[in-house]
């Protein structure tokens, strides 16, 4: 059975939308692990657009099921990580100008950096999940670094219109799923799911963890996020 991580970089994107204080991020992290979320997910980018410096160091006091700091591989983050110590980190490609995450780490093509990053992570007791497309390519490369996690990159499915398409990408995170897991990776998946796509997903047994952001804080505009959370922690929970 699967289990819920709740992604609140959007409460923040709209707190810094004026400028404010309001709504917290870490309130809604406190609501979301209450109302049934098993972790809690942020992503502090180098601009700093939405989760700030402040909103980690209290997550990482106040959450008390498990706190995965999404980060890109900088010296300023890493540095960042390694002395607020989260549960875990996920290594991310990050562009300034992108809206969200547009795709999954290449982790194949810079694997001695990433072996390293993986040693200084496990030096501070702090697991390592690496954000990829579901591409055995990509999972070997992962095993070589000695990571512990493979978050799938579930964005080109939730974005497929056609039927046919659909059917396509899903196939390729059920492969890349059972290739991880029969490798020893603890697998988990996430981007652009919602209340709608997300039973195929969490229908393949293989992956025990998805993490949700955007669908969950807009839904608790209408319903509240107490309800909008424990919907989904129902529909993931299968």
């Amino acid at each position: 059975m699967a289990e819920l991580a709740v992604n609140i970089d959007h409460v923040a994107t709209l707190r810094e939308a004026r400028g404010g204080i309001e709504p917290d991020p870490v309130t809604a992290a406190l609501i979301a692990e209450l109302s049934g979320a098993v972790g809690i997910v942020c992503h502090l980018r180098e601009d700093r657009r939405h989760i700030n410096d402040r909103d980690v160091r209290l997550l990482r006091e106040l959450v008390k099921t498990k706190l995965d700091l999404e980060m890109a591989a900088t010296d300023e983050i890493i540095d960042i990580a390694c002395d607020v110590l989260p549960d875990l980190v996920t290594i991310v490609p990050e562009k300034r100008e992108e809206l969200t995450t547009e795709g999954g780490l290449n982790v194949a093509d810079n694997l001695e950096f990433y072996k390293s990053l993986v040693d200084k992570m496990h030096n501070r007791n702090i697991d390592v999940s690496f954000f990829i497309e579901p591409s055995e390519k990509q999972i070997e490369a992962v095993l070589q670094t000695g990571a512990d996690i493979i978050e799938l990159h579930t964005g080109t499915y939730a974005n497929a219109k056609s039927p046919i398409d659909v059917q396509i990408e899903l196939e390729k995170i059920v492969y890349a799923a059972q290739i991880g897991y029969n490798e020893g990776l603890i697998v988990t998946a996430g981007h652009g799911l919602d209340y709608v796509n997300i039973s195929p997903i969490v229908s393949i047994k293989q992956i025990t963890e998805i993490s949700i952001g955007h669908s969950i804080i807009s839904r608790a505009i209408f319903n509240g996020l107490e309800s909008a959370v424990r919907e989904m922690v129902e529909l993931v929970r299968g």
